[in-house]
């Protein structure tokens, strides 16, 4: 997995855990009230992604494990606001205001997501999974 360039194997662990997620939540469903299932699948998702992260995407980051979790669930906070804010921004673009609202909004949103994903990789890569004692993340 080492010969698949890191930024690759982030977008697809990261398309993983969010499979994760979304299969997790259809049996919570039969047990707990959907809200419920949601968060609860979202942490579940979110795990498998700090799993996979910490593995295969920057293996070599040595800093404490208390630390890479505080981090990692910031930046994903970061990555969140990033993503919503630059959905609504995409959709009220007058761009696009001669395709369907469905168009409009998957489009809006589909960009923004991989722009966030941008964000959470650089966040993770420079914050998150760096080398302890790293300055940049540059080595990670």
């Amino acid at each position: 997995m080492e010969r698949i360039p890191q930024l690759v194997r982030f977008l697809l662990l990261g398309g993983l855990a969010a499979a994760v997620n979304w299969l997790v939540r259809i049996p919570l469903s039969v047990f707990l009230p959907f809200d419920m299932a949601v968060a609860l699948a979202y942490l579940i998702g979110m795990s498998a992604g700090f799993t996979l992260y910490r593995k295969y995407v920057f293996p070599g980051a040595s800093r404490p494990l208390i630390e890479q979790v505080v981090v990692f669930l910031g930046v994903n906070l970061v990555g969140a606001i990033v993503v919503l804010g630059l959905s609504r921004l995409f959709v009220d673009m007058p761009i696009g205001d001669s395709l369907p609202p469905l168009v409009r909004e998957s489009v809006a949103h589909g960009v923004a997501i991989g722009i966030g994903a941008v964000v959470n990789f650089l966040g993770h890569k420079l914050l998150t999974f760096r080398p302890a004692g790293s300055g940049s993340g540059a080595d990670a």
